[in-house]
């Protein structure tokens, strides 16, 4: 099981399939790795390698008592990017990954990055403010980490419904996709889940957005009921200097049935068209 150690001692671990062009996955909250197999396998069936680690206190990595928030995490990525010794690669993040690749890249720059994949990403700023009178109310974060301190199995059970859009009416959700969100969910420590509801609700991405210099694909659903696109996507979009917004009708946050099949259509479009050819394309 390959691991590495990160700057503070804790062990990561992470998955390495294929050869090529290195194509990183950072996963959501509550997950693991294993919520990228599927892309995964497309990127390493098509030339390309794919790597995917577990955020500390999630999965097979170690469960810290600290260090659950964005710029450790920022670091824990540099991290794996450092012991590989990655080169022109593909970072792609959904949900708080997103957050995860985007504070990477304001901390970091693009030395060791090609180009970048924000899918259903926190970034900007999830919470509403003064500044930010779009997000989302402190309640709606007060009230999952009441969720998970209370009942995690249940709440997380109860999440998989509008994570993968099931409780929409004609949705064809599987049991077992939902089952295997809630298993995910599980393994990760209270401890980090519920520091990280923090992080990825209360962490201001703005100035990382505008740091970033590589081409960068948006993708966002507009029926996405965990990170609503109004407050995302439509934002970031405007902030990152060389973006592509693409905006997936009816799609939930999570990739299921023909929102995952369209996006690895976009993704596979993406990662294969020089770099050259994409900038200044909105």
């Amino acid at each position: 099981m390959p691991t590495l150690i990160t700057h503070d001692g804790t062990e990561i671990f992470y998955k390495d399939w294929g050869a090529g062009t290195p194509v990183v996955f950072s996963h959501g909250w509550p997950l693991h790795a294993d919520v990228w197999d599927e892309q995964l396998m497309l990127v390493a069936s098509h030339g390309f390698r794919g790597i995917a680690h577990d955020r500390r206190g999630h999965g097979r990595s170690a469960q810290t008592w600290g260090g659950n928030d964005m710029n450790t995490y920022a670091e824990d990525l540099a991290a794996l990017l450092d012991a590989l010794d990655l080169r022109d690669a593909i970072l792609v993040g959904h949900s708080t990954g997103g957050g995860e690749v985007t504070r990477y890249l304001g901390r970091h720059g693009t030395g060791r990055v090609a180009k970048a994949v924000l899918l259903s990403a926190v970034p900007p700023l999830m919470l509403r403010t003064s500044a930010n009178p779009d997000g989302q109310p402190i309640e709606v974060f007060d009230e999952i980490r009441a969720g998970v301190a209370t009942d995690r199995s249940q709440f997380y059970r109860d999440l998989s419904a509008p994570f993968y859009g099931a409780n929409r009416a004609g949705a064809a959700v599987s049991d077992g996709l939902r089952d295997a969100f809630w298993l995910m969910s599980m393994q990760a420590g209270l401890k980090a889940a519920l520091d990280c509801v923090a992080a990825f609700s209360e962490t201001d991405f703005t100035e990382d957005l505008r740091r970033i210099d590589v081409p960068t694909l948006i993708v966002h659903g507009d029926d996405d009921q965990i990170v609503p696109i109004g407050a995302a996507a439509m934002h970031s979009a405007h902030l990152v200097p060389d973006a592509t917004l693409k905006v997936h009708s009816g799609a939930p946050h999570g990739l299921v049935g023909a929102h995952r099949d369209e996006f690895h259509t976009d993704l596979l479009e993406f990662l294969t068209t020089p770099a050259a050819e994409r900038i200044g394309a909105r």
